[in-house]
């Protein structure tokens, strides 16, 4: 489904990415786990045209698209969701779902069927529709970002941190949310800070340090790994 081949990405005259290449096949969540600073987030912006590439392809469902635009990624059917959220404090709960519908990909389910559909994934926006997201907890306003990536109808979610900075039992909530999402049918390529929590989810993972791949593996291989558990998950 995403192919990414030698992709490289500057900020000015530093490469932050070096030939970083990687699959997600369709019904899979894949991960990407490294410290601070590996080239994560710059990798998701990347593909999603937020950050354009200095070199490589980025190809998904066959077509070449590290030269669209992103309004024109989404259409497509790949849809990021960022790390921080990057909510609208004075818009409500449901303008929220709206501007996440406003370039979605077509298909069989209108807005109204998934308006439908995220609020029963997230019963708590359907009580809130009307609240402003600056005034909601840090994992309601999560909820908010994810259900606006879902409004887009996506064939593959990119999550960006989705547990960054939320006390564990939402984090817990959030797995459980990430299964149920993958249960319906949406690929997913995850970067997750909890690497111990990424390696549960995913069915393959890469590691990268310093803007290149070091290891790739089924995730369960690298949570076993004694170099994954010494630098990552503290065994």
């Amino acid at each position: 489904m995403l192919k990414v081949e030698n992709l490289k990405v500057r900020y000015g005259h530093r490469e932050a990415v070096h030939s970083v290449s990687l699959t997600v096949a369709d019904g899979e969540i894949v991960t990407l786990v490294g410290s601070n600073g590996a080239g994560k987030t710059t990798t998701l912006k990347a593909i999603s045209g937020l950050l354009r590439a200095s070199g490589g392809t980025i190809t998904f469902n066959g077509e070449r698209i590290d030269h669209l635009a992103p309004h024109q990624i989404i259409e497509r059917g790949l849809v990021h969701v960022p790390e921080g959220r990057k909510l609208f404090a004075d818009m409500t709960v449901l303008e929220h779902l709206e501007l996440g519908a406003l370039r979605g990909r077509s298909g069989s389910t209108g807005f109204n069927e998934r308006l439908r559909w995220v609020y029963e994934l997230f019963p708590i926006l359907a009580e809130r529709r009307t609240q402003k997201a600056g005034t909601m907890s840090g994992g309601q306003q999560q909820l908010v970002a994810i259900a606006r990536g879902l409004m887009a109808n996506p064939k593959c979610l990119m999550l960006d941190e989705p547990t960054l900075g939320l006390a564990p039992i939402i984090v817990d909530q959030l797995a459980d949310t990430i299964k149920q999402l993958h249960g319906s049918g949406i690929t997913i390529l995850l970067v997750e800070q909890r690497v111990d929590l990424a390696l549960r989810l995913a069915d393959r993972a890469y590691v990268l340090e310093t803007g290149r791949v070091v290891m790739e593996d089924a995730a369960h291989t690298l949570a076993a790994d004694p170099r994954v558990k010494s630098a990552y998950l503290g065994l």
